[in-house]
């Protein structure tokens, strides 16, 4: 079984590019932060994140980002159909889309804030060029637009 909190501390560090930034993010200290993800890639015997200037996940890495957001995704539809749950609206969701540079200095700002406004969604954008392989570690925070 999968150490969720141990994986959200490796999205963290894929999406803020630091163990600084992801530790702030996840609101514990950075050395909880590194804890977590050795622990992890002891259990796992695999590297998730190349450490650096921005931190990049691995192959390995980004396929447990992945995963992790796509529980998180689910845990979402299924916590607003619980009993004495907190209202979906209380906790806006967050949808990753990816979308080249020509688009977004064109057309996709305007339609990207028309669809946020019309449904409360944060949007994470991941910059995709045809000549850049796009990786987690390109993704910015959830901000409203």
């Amino acid at each position: 079984m999968l150490d969720y909190l141990s994986l959200a501390a490796v999205a963290a560090v894929a999406r803020e590019g630091s163990f600084e930034k992801a530790a702030t993010a996840l609101g514990v200290t950075p050395s909880a932060v590194s804890q977590r993800i050795k622990g992890l890639e002891e259990r796992l015997g695999a590297v998730l994140l190349t450490r650096g200037a921005p931190c990049r996940p691995t192959e390995i890495g980004a396929k447990l980002c992945a995963h992790v957001e796509q529980v998180r995704l689910l845990e979402g539809e299924l916590v607003g159909e619980l009993p004495g749950s907190p209202s979906l609206e209380a906790t806006p969701t967050s949808l990753r889309i990816a979308v080249n540079a020509d688009s977004l200095g064109t057309w996709f700002t305007r339609a990207a804030a028309a669809f946020a406004a019309q449904t409360g969604a944060l949007l994470e954008l991941v910059l995709e060029d045809e000549a850049i392989r796009p990786s987690i570690s390109a993704l910015g925070r959830s901000l409203p637009l």
